[in-house]
């Protein structure tokens, strides 16, 4: 008789419900660690380039201080570095899984080969969402309206985006001065502008940063803009624009977006 696979646990780190860091993006990192390109790493992993290039976007944004800092070098590679902070995630992450892992080996002992209950204790998941982009800030200022309200979300030092939600919605999730929350914006919502010259626009956010990546499709383009390390915002734009435009790596670029299309979302 064949003996039952082992039950094995996975670790996922979250921060509010859309945050989430498993053992993917943790393998990632320590590739990246190990060999110094997010190419070279990617190909270790089984990841494309652009899916590991994402990862980091999505875990640098997602961490007050960024785990990863890099020079884009295209598909040939660039350089990349693991920081500080990256490498306290990566030891934590492992101290816990080694933790986790004899949690689990406990369980399955105690619950005699129970797989169904023993995956009812241990099972975790979590909201997933379409936005390309997710930041995390602290709620900075609230302004009431008599039925909209104006919250304004501080993602790092130098970069703050502003939502308009309901009056309810402020009182639903909370939000307060020092709350904490996630700003999730729709690629497709991100309009691009060349240069960094002060535009007059209605839109509330304006917001500069430098093109870090800029990949060409049939129809659409998508570009990436680094408002500082760490704090990337990316863009779903028509091929005729990206090339109209020619967003090319190290170019100076600004991204607006109507405060009405940011969305707020709390633990």
């Amino acid at each position: 008789m064949t003996r039952p696979l082992p039950i094995q646990a996975v670790l996922q780190l979250r921060k509010g419900p859309v945050s989430r860091v498993g053992p993917d993006r943790i393998r990632l990192l320590s590739s990246i660690q190990a060999h110094g390109s997010i190419t070279a790493a990617a190909k270790a992993v089984g990841l494309s380039y652009k899916g590991a290039w994402d990862a980091v976007q999505a875990l640098n944004n997602l961490f007050e201080r960024p785990l990863v800092t890099a020079q884009p070098g295209g598909r040939q590679g660039g350089a990349a570095q693991v920081t500080p902070a990256g490498l306290a995630v990566l030891a934590a992450y492992a101290k816990v899984e080694d933790g986790l892992t004899q949690l689990v080996e406990q369980l399955e002992e105690a619950l005699g080969g129970a797989d169904d209950d023993l995956k009812s204790l241990i099972w975790s998941f979590g909201m997933k969402t379409s936005a390309r982009n997710a930041l995390r800030g602290v709620v900075e200022t609230v302004t009431q309206g008599a039925v909209n309200a104006e919250v304004t979300l501080r993602v790092s030092p130098s970069v703050a985006i502003v939502a308009i939600v309901t009056r309810e919605s402020v009182a639903d999730l909370g939000l307060a001065p020092g709350r904490e929350a996630l700003a999730l914006i729709k690629s497709s919502f991100v309009i691009l502008a060349a240069g960094d010259d002060g535009l007059r626009t209605s839109a509330r956010n304006c917001l500069a940063g430098t093109v870090i990546r800029h990949d060409e499709g049939a129809v659409n383009d998508e570009v990436v803009l680094e408002m500082e390390p760490g704090k990337t915002l990316t863009a779903t734009i028509t091929r005729g624009s990206g090339e109209a435009l020619g967003f090319k790596v190290g170019a100076r670029a600004q991204a607006l977006i109507k405060a009405s299309h940011v969305i707020l979302a709390v633990d």
